[in-house]
């Protein structure tokens, strides 16, 4: 797919999660996202787009991001598996034109460049030096093995993207890949907002940005050990329709390495 337009050497980049569109959301997004063509290049959505994963709900969201001029880029959340009908909502979605993305990766060109975005929803399992571990019951390895797939499609993902020499790279999640982000979040939650895994995944693949939603009460901006700038866009935490990051190609190095990014210039 292709992105309209580029800013010059800049990658603009909207995002937004846990937008929670229900039925009588119709129409409440698409006026600020009409204004992306002025001036994005993508929007990526974090995930939790439904309040209980219905193929109804799916439709409002669908109606919301239709024909906007700009490449959608999206992962499923929690919400959107609620309900059992995750398939039905991913096929909604796809209908529209949104690439819904679990373990695989989009590709877009902006100017003269390719960009590339791996998604994968993500799920719990803590932070290092307090994460839970996949030993023990049956139940406990499930969960664990749960994150830790979802990373290494993460991670499959990203490199791939590399591979193909992708100018700019952007992981995609809903749950969170670091604790920076989560801070306002009561500590106890923690486990259930996000795991290193994610973060491990990102770092060893590289990337140039990792987009997440997830914690209403957390906070926007985090980084990984490896130095990917982490940023947090459910909406309660943005308090917007979308936010905004520029990513500046001519700070980027070619190729890139897999920690050392060079954050966006501005975000609004």
């Amino acid at each position: 797919m292709a992105a309209g337009r580029a800013v010059r050497d800049v990658v603009r980049v909207a995002a937004v999660g846990d937008i929670h569109l229900g039925p009588d959301c119709s129409g409440l997004l698409r006026p600020a996202f009409e204004t992306l063509p002025e001036c994005a290049d993508v929007l990526l959505l974090a995930g939790d787009l439904t309040r209980h994963g219905t193929v109804a709900e799916a439709e409002v969201v669908a109606e919301e991001v239709r024909d906007l001029g700009v490449p959608v880029v999206a992962v499923l959340g929690n919400h959107d598996y609620d309900a059992d009908q995750e398939a039905g909502v991913t096929r909604t979605l796809e209908a529209a034109g949104v690439a819904v993305l679990e373990g695989r990766a989009a590709r877009l060109t902006v100017g003269e460049h390719t960009v590339g975005i791996a998604g994968v929803k993500g799920f719990c399992g803590g932070f290092a030096g307090r994460s839970a571990g996949e030993f023990g019951e049956p139940e406990m390895k499930a969960f664990v093995r749960t994150t830790r797939l979802a990373a290494d499609g993460l991670r499959h993902a990203l490199a791939g993207l590399a591979a193909d020499g992708c100018r700019v790279r952007i992981a995609l999640t809903h749950f969170s890949p670091v604790p920076d982000t989560l801070a306002g979040e009561p500590l106890e939650i923690y486990p259930f907002l996000g795991s290193y895994l994610l973060a491990e995944a990102i770092d060893a693949a590289g990337a140039d940005l990792a987009v997440h939603g997830h914690a209403h009460l957390g906070a926007e901006h985090g980084t990984t050990a490896g130095g990917v700038r982490v940023r947090n866009v459910a909406q309660p935490v943005i308090d917007q329709a979308f936010a905004l990051y520029d990513l500046p190609l001519d700070r980027l190095s070619e190729p890139l390495p897999a920690s050392g990014r060079v954050p966006e210039a501005s975000s609004t």
